[in-house]
This record gives C-alpha cells, sequence and structure tokens, in this order.
C-alpha cells in the first residue's frame, strides 16, 4: 500500500517512525459527463482569469482569499515553517476509555505502517500497551494543511488512526427531533423488542452494495447492445395508520424472511378466548345459576336422583305427608325453645311430640270413621 505521509508517532520521549496508509477505499462506481447529443466528453479546464489561458498543474500554487478579495501567496515553503510540534508527528496527548468517542467525530482511517526494522520494538510496546490498557490514545497531527485530532486504537496486529472532527465542529441536534409529545406504550415497545431480537445480528461480511451490482448489470448489459433487465416493482404496504399492526406484520415478515413460523398475536388471542370459552362452558352451572332461575332447577334434579335421591310426587298423600312433616318440626321447635339442658332433651321432646301427634290424627280418624255410619244408617231408614 502507497503511504500518503511519512512522520513519527510522539508517545513521551519515545519517538516511533511510522508511514500513514489509507485504510479503506471506495467501490462506488463513477461516471463521466458527456453531451447527450453527440456523446462528447465534458471536461473542466483550469483556466487563468487574468491571462484567460489554461495552465498546467505544475503552475497551479495556493493562495488566500482576504476578505477584501485580494489573495495573498502561500507556498509550501511557508507551511512547512510553521510553529507546529504536529507538522511531522502523530502527538500522544491523552489515553481514555473508548466509549468516550462520539461516533458523530470518527473521520476518515488509516493504518500506521511501522518505518523500517527500527521502529518495530517501540510500534509493538505501544501496540501491546494499548491491548492491555484498552484505551484508546487521542492524537494531534497536522495533515493536508491543517492541524487534526485523532484516535489510535489496535486492528489486529497493527494500530489504526481514525481522523477525528474537532468537538465545534459537531452540530448539535436542535430542532431535530419532534416537537409533539408521543406516549409509548409498554405493548409497543414489547413489540419493538420483538422485531430487535427477530432480526438479531448479522456478519457484516455478508452484506454487499447491492446497488453497485445492479449498476454493473446495466452497464454491461449496455455494452453487449441489450436491454437491460426492469427491477420488479416494490409491493406498495399503503399508509399504515395503526403502530401495533404495523409492528406485528414487522414481527411476523422478519420471521417468515429466517424460515421461522410467526406467532400471531391475534392467534394467541383467540387461543385464550377460546380456552375462557370452554371453561365458561364447563363451569355454566354457576354461572347460568345465578344468572336465571331455571338453569339452576334444571340441574339440581338430576344431580339428586344421580345419587338416589327421593322423588317428590304429586297427589293427596304427598300433601298430608308434607303437612305431618311441617307440623313436626312446628312442635319440635317449641319444645326447643323451651328445653334449654341439652341437644338430647330437645330430640327426646320432638320425638314425643311426634308421637303424640302421630296419636292425635289417629283418634280423629276413628271418630270420623265411626261417625260416618251413622249418618248413612239415618238416612237409609228416613228414606223407606
Amino acid at each position: 500500500m502507497r503511504s500518503i505521509w511519512n512522520g513519527a508517532i510522539s508517545f513521551g520521549l519515545v519517538s516511533i517512525p511510522i508511514k500513514l496508509v489509507n485504510a479503506t477505499e471506495s467501490h462506488s462506481i463513477s461516471f463521466r459527463q458527456i453531451h447527450t447529443e453527440d456523446g462528447g466528453r465534458i471536461r473542466y479546464r483550469k483556466v487563468c482569469e487574468l491571462e484567460e489561458k489554461e495552465v498546467s498543474s505544475a503552475e497551479i500554487g495556493k493562495g488566500y482569499e482576504d476578505a477584501d478579495g485580494t489573495i495573498i501567496p502561500i507556498t509550501d515553503e511557508d507551511l512547512s515553517h510553521l510553529p507546529l510540534p504536529t507538522a511531522k508527528t502523530i502527538e500522544i496527548v491523552a489515553f481514555v476509555p473508548a466509549d468516550r468517542i462520539d461516533p458523530l467525530q470518527m473521520d476518515a482511517a488509516y493504518y500506521l505502517q511501522a518505518g523500517g526494522a527500527p521502529a518495530a520494538k517501540p510500534y509493538t510496546l505501544l501496540r501491546e500497551a494499548l491491548k492491555r490498557s484498552r484505551k484508546v490514545a487521542i492524537a494531534k497531527y497536522a495533515l493536508r494543511g491543517r492541524e487534526r485530532l485523532g484516535m489510535l486504537r489496535v486492528v489486529g496486529d497493527a494500530i489504526a488512526m481514525h481522523g477525528l472532527l474537532w468537538p465545534d465542529e459537531v452540530r448539535a441536534p436542535e430542532g431535530v427531533a419532534p416537537d409533539t409529545s408521543v406516549t409509548v406504550r409498554d405493548k409497543e415497545l414489547d413489540l419493538a423488542d420483538a422485531l430487535m431480537d427477530t432480526l438479531g445480528e448479522v456478519d457484516l461480511d455478508d452484506l454487499h452494495d447491492e446497488y453497485r451490482e445492479a449498476v454493473e448489470e446495466v452497464v454491461a448489459a449496455k455494452a453487449a447492445g441489450e436491454t437491460p433487465r426492469e427491477a420488479p416493482s416494490a409491493p406498495s404496504s399503503g399508509k399504515v395508520l395503526d403502530l401495533m399492526a404495523a409492528l406485528e406484520k414487522s414481527v411476523r415478515a422478519a420471521k417468515e424472511s429466517r424460515g421461522e413460523e410467526p406467532e400471531r398475536a391475534a392467534d394467541s388471542e383467540s387461543d385464550s378466548d377460546s380456552g375462557s370459552g370452554s371453561g365458561s362452558e364447563s363451569g355454566s352451572a354457576s354461572g347460568s345459576a345465578s344468572a336465571s332461575g331455571e338453569a339452576k332447577v334444571s340441574r339440581l334434579p338430576q344431580r339428586k336422583s344421580a345419587r338416589g335421591a327421593p322423588k317428590q310426587t304429586g297427589g293427596k298423600k304427598s300433601t298430608s305427608a308434607a303437612k305431618k312433616t311441617a307440623a313436626a318440626p312446628r312442635k319440635s321447635t317449641q319444645a326447643t325453645r323451651k328445653s334449654t339442658s341439652s341437644k338430647t332433651a330437645t330430640g327426646a321432646k320432638s320425638s314425643a311430640s311426634a308421637k303424640s301427634t302421630t296419636k292425635k290424627t289417629a283418634a280423629k280418624k276413628t271418630a270420623t270413621a265411626k261417625k260416618t255410619p251413622a249418618k248413612k244408617t239415618a238416612a237409609r231408614k228416613r228414606t223407606a
């Protein structure tokens, strides 16, 4: 690689001869300007305004334009005598953690190549010191007519330097954020987190410039006299008004692109609804009982009949039995109120009252039976 600058790294009293090499290269396709009518090249010519003639690069120098428009010539010799220690030196001024550097300050990147065998030992010393401290070096250097700020860090077995903008060259983000007050719900954040997890990480080596490849295909097709292939039209997604719906759709699309089966929120909601519905159906006895009396009455006889409970039948017998049953508790209740000794005495008295009631009832039936034949006999005699 061709060096663009030769100098030294000043590490305290240690001087390390280095060469500055570009660490990046551009693969973008450049176009020439042409005349559309005949395809002729359009060129820019450097012309002297005073003589109105074209000049060569060897005749071109530097000049500073003053406020009144006066041009002050500045030569390379003038710049070489500047009272700057960084004219040919990368002067390290501090060591800081890497997270102290704002990525907005990052500029061009360079590799620092050791300048010969004498530079191998101090170069390795600085590299290992940066590794062990887990810090980066902040340095000042002069390049292309101005003093610059740089950051030195270890890349593999080499030392790289990133040009940094001066802090006052980075604009403050005033008026960039939305002025309106926006509230983000937890559900939206959860979906955003799910989308981030689904997209996951990526190997940067797998990314490539698809636009450059498409341009190269067009150039190759035109050179071969063929019609360039038309790009497929992107499907119109329409205007999305619901942020939640857009996030859910993005999560599903990301999972489908990775070959995963998307778990739709609607499906989970329907599952939960169906689960709750089956539960309400299985427990409808209690719910319907509280809502309507018919459901409660219709289910109770079935449960009693299943357990062998006695059935209630209509008729006079059931009515008289009900009267007897009602009479017995009333008298037993009165006997219970009068007695305060114990439950045993209460039970005995209630039994006695029940027996007496039975005897009285039987006596009434007997008296009734005796009276009835007498009336019938008297009626027969009168008829005769």
